[in-house]
């Protein structure tokens, strides 16, 4: 959540202000956020390696089963395992990103190769944080970390689909990422809790953040230029903050779609093959639809009727993927539970 934010703010300051160095308090944010999250997931190895060398089972530790590291000189819940090399990888990335700034200066692009390594690279720590949470889906601390972290990756994902941008694709690679990773984890988590009302609280969780950010992002990025006696470039176009207005607005009335045909499924006994396909189309259908008409609300040219159509068949084809996808990674998520020592008493 804090890299989030630091790089919400990384990226306006590039909007409103301009270029900007490898030292500045945006990027220290985002590398604060992996760096906590690297620090805490080697607590949890060194504890659950403490444990083992102390003659306890660790097989129901917390954060997922855990593994063998290094022909067994450490044991590591899965969940840890993944965000710990995640945020690794983060710091290996931001020393390539310090060279890269040492060769050519300034920042002018987002889609950099060590930038994308980054985004990569917290992407991997969110699902390790998943796994950890997904692991304790039967405890309250459990279901809320998976309804607050599911939307967080929501955010990160796409960003790393702007790598292909280059590429000259029929469709905005970003937007596609968008829809696929939207609508994978929303029923990702959905199947994981298993409760009718998970699909509204993460659309809810990710809306309230979305809201938050169109705030601070702004906010930091003029309060800290005016720190520095910076001028900001003329926004002529009264444009919305960049990064929060590409998170799907509209995600609570995909969810209220999903939620509604995994009650319908239940009710007339839809194979489980078959129903995560139809949640997804459905669900990637609304998210396809919604993306242009919300660019065109937050300051975009109108779509055409051609533009619609064509995003939301993409979103109908992404969606049956992303629907089977994540059922798929449900059944192993909830097989990598903690177990009974973890449920709520």
């Amino acid at each position: 959540m804090i890299s989030l934010f630091g790089l919400s703010w990384d990226i306006q300051w590039h909007v409103d202000v301009g270029p900007d160095t490898f030292f500045t308090l945006s990027h220290v944010m985002l590398y604060a956020g992996s760096a906590f999250a690297g620090l805490a997931s080697l607590a949890m190895v060194l504890i659950a390696t403490a444990a083992q060398r102390a003659g306890q089972s660790v097989d129901q530790f917390p954060g997922g089963k855990p593994v063998r590291v290094l022909g067994g000189a450490f044991r590591a819940p899965l969940g840890y395992l993944i965000a710990g090399t995640g945020a690794a990888l983060f710091l290996l990335f931001g020393l390539l990103d310090l060279w890269w700034h040492s060769l050519y200066g300034f920042d002018a692009v987002l889609g950099s190769p060590p930038h994308v390594g980054l985004f990569l690279s917290i992407s991997f720590t969110m699902v390790g944080s998943i796994i950890v949470f997904a692991a304790a889906h039967d405890t309250r601390w459990g279901r809320a970390g998976l309804i607050v972290s599911i939307p967080v990756l929501i955010v990160f994902t796409p960003i790393t689909t702007a790598a292909f941008n280059g590429l000259p694709l029929p469709v905005d690679p970003q937007l596609v990422g968008n829809i696929l990773f939207a609508t994978l984890l929303l029923i990702m988590g959905t199947l994981i809790i298993g409760r009718r009302s998970t699909a509204l609280m993460i659309a809810a969780a990710l809306g309230s953040l979305q809201l938050v950010l169109w705030w601070f992002s702004p906010w930091a990025a003029h309060a800290y230029a005016d720190s520095q006696g910076l001028p900001l470039r003329d926004n002529l176009r009264d444009e919305a903050p960049q990064m929060p207005a590409g998170i799907p607005a509209f995600m609570l009335l995909a969810a209220a779609t999903v939620t509604a045909l995994l009650w319908l499924s239940k009710k007339q006994g839809w194979s489980g093959r078959i129903a995560p396909q139809i949640m997804g189309a459905a669900g990637g259908a609304v998210i396809g639809l919604s993306l242009p008409i919300q660019a065109a609300l937050f300051g975009d040219s109108s779509p055409t009727a051609g533009e619609l159509l064509t995003m939301t068949a993409v979103g109908l084809v992404t969606g049956v993927l992303a629907g089977f996808v994540a059922a798929r990674l449900a059944v192993l998520l909830r097989e990598n539970s903690t177990g009974p020592v973890t449920k709520d008493r």
